[in-house]
């Protein structure tokens, strides 16, 4: 049996030591965190000791912002990466005392630190002095307590008065041109339950505000609750029910393994990442198809394409997982079965879908990418310069669409990734047509993948076909150890935060899903365009809401 690391971490190309030096004047201590050095800040020396990090050393992505209590302190830590090389890492903590939980805001130096110090501050109760409009995120601003904190009263009756959804200018009496519009919650262009503030000049829009928190899953809690060996992996399926199940399987797989020290069989390796790619498959068209009715409204052919095609996918997922929807297929170590029998059936299935796909994938260029409308409305709407796009920490196609060559697959390999011929799709025309284009060549490059992998199972030797390494009935990670770790989900990069207390359940689990950071660029690619263009720009965020309402 061929056992492989499942986590391979490339040689850091900057030192701990040059890392100290730049922090010296703002660090009191230094942390253990796996695969990142971590610094100890104090809270009213974020800005400047961040502002080094960005400026001097080039970490350029706040990858992920993580808020927990202890008995003794709060700890904000903020997870630092380089677009152009992810493995390069580092972590900023910053404690403050129990009875005065107030640290500098990280937003001046990295704009994606608005919502996730919102989030903070709404489910753990740490403050951000300077922040430019700290209030609730994910709770109505009449919640009592701190859902997160050691001291919250889950017993307590809440009532949320109706100003909570009154107008905010229901009393503004000036006779101006501009005008308050709700869009949705429950709109169907809204893809979920997302209540978008926005107010008009005229038909242009000149302020939006995503209002989100509509179906807080409580998904952090959960996991919390649950065990790292059985517990916790039927879960992740339910951040992205758009298809992308399996991936964030994995970015749960990810973590835990790398945690714990637990290899994964090369087998199993190959099995993960052809199952992968086919949820990234399921994930765009889904995307492309809804795309098709937000802009142009075409329901009966590229709609239902799309439809068609996803079905064909979810009877192979289902066929390999037992399950349509959630599948709960990855375990820690491997995968929970093999490969359905006859195995030359579900072989000749998946290549069978793989042998139409071009024909279809022509067809949905000749349907969007070269439709008239479709470019009318996309080209050169929805903006999103590169330098924008990193600061609000965007990931995935999203990014990809601005001409950031960044894809954890390639830049962070995990799985079976570093061993097949791919290539990464980049555009660079930073619009609403490139985000497009940028989902339309991934499936192609989706097909690769899967049909590298068919080859590779279809030959593996039967006596080699292990599924599972040896894990202990029992995961107790070493108590106060930390780690970030992350996967390329169909939306952008899924992280997860995890601290271990010695037990078999973890002490703080915290999800970085990609949609939570693309759908907060939302105003700066929106803001002067027109009410259709803020239809179009939303849509071409491909957001979901199960991981931003987490």
């Amino acid at each position: 049996m061929t056992v492989r690391n499942p986590n391979p971490r490339p040689e850091s190309t900057t030192t701990d030591e040059s890392l100290a030096d730049l922090l010296s004047p703002y660090a009191v201590g230094r942390d253990d965190h796996l695969n990142a050095p971590a610094f100890v800040i104090r809270p009213d020396e974020v800005h400047a000791a961040l502002s080094t990090l960005r400026d001097e050393a080039g970490f350029d992505h706040c990858s992920c912002v993580t808020a927990q209590e202890y008995e003794d302190r709060y700890e904000s830590i903020y997870h630092l990466k380089k677009y152009d090389d992810p493995t390069d890492e580092v972590s900023v903590v910053v404690p403050t005392p129990t009875d005065d939980p107030v640290s500098e805001s990280a937003d001046p130096v990295y704009r994606t630190a608005d919502w996730h110090e919102r989030e903070a501050y709404d489910l753990v109760g740490i403050e951000y002095d300077d922040h430019p409009d700290l209030r609730r995120i994910l709770l109505p601003e009449t919640w009592q307590g701190h859902p997160l904190g050691r001291d919250y009263d889950q017993d307590r009756p809440q009532i949320v008065p109706l100003r909570e959804h009154a107008n905010p200018i229901g009393e503004d009496d000036r006779h101006g041109e501009t005008m308050f519009l709700n869009v949705g919650p429950h709109h169907p262009a809204t893809h979920g339950v997302l209540h978008l503030e926005v107010v008009l000049d005229g038909e242009q829009v000149v302020d939006v505000d995503p209002d989100i928190g509509y179906i807080h899953r409580c998904e952090e809690q959960m996991a919390q609750s649950g065990t790292y060996r059985y517990q916790i992996m039927p879960y992740p399926d339910r951040w992205d029910w758009g298809g992308g199940g399996l991936l964030n399987e994995w970015a749960y797989a990810r973590v835990a393994e790398d945690l714990a020290d637990i290899a994964v069989p090369e087998y199993a390796q190959v099995i993960r990442t052809m199952g992968a790619e086919l949820s990234r498959i399921l994930s765009h068209l889904l995307a492309v198809g809804t795309y098709a009715l937000d802009v142009v409204g075409d329901f009966t052919a590229t709609f239902m394409y799309a439809i068609t095609d996803r079905e064909t996918v979810q009877n192979v997922l289902e066929e390999l997982t037992g399950q349509r929807l959630m599948f709960n297929y990855f375990r820690l170590g491997g995968v929970v079965w093999d490969l359905p029998e006859p195995r030359g059936e579900f072989f000749g299935t998946v290549r069978e879908f793989l042998d139409n796909l071009p024909r279809r994938l022509e067809e949905y260029h000749d349907l969007l990418t070269a439709n008239e409308i479709l470019q009318a409305r996309t080209v050169d709407t929805g903006v999103l310069p590169p330098e924008v796009a990193k600061s609000y920490g965007c990931t995935g196609p999203v990014a990809r669409g601005s001409g950031i060559d960044y894809d954890l697959r390639r830049d962070d390999p995990y799985g079976y990734y570093d061993e097949l011929d791919w290539n990464v799709a980049v555009e660079d025309g930073c619009d609403n047509y490139s985000r497009l284009l940028v989902r339309l060549r991934e499936i192609e490059e989706s097909a690769k993948i899967i049909e590298q992998c068919v080859d590779l199972l279809e030959d593996w030797p039967e006596d080699e076909r292990t599924i599972q390494s040896n894990v202990p009935r029992t995961v107790r990670p070493d108590d106060d150890t930390e780690i970030y770790r992350a996967v390329e989900a169909a939306k952008g990069e899924l992280g997860i935060y995890v601290r271990a207390d010695g037990t078999e359940k973890p002490a703080r689990f915290k999800i970085r899903g990609p949609s939570f950071s693309n759908l907060q660029a939302l105003p700066e690619i929106a803001n002067g365009e027109y009410v259709p263009d803020l239809i179009a720009s939303l849509g071409s965020l491909d957001t979901i809401m199960g991981e931003v309402d987490r």
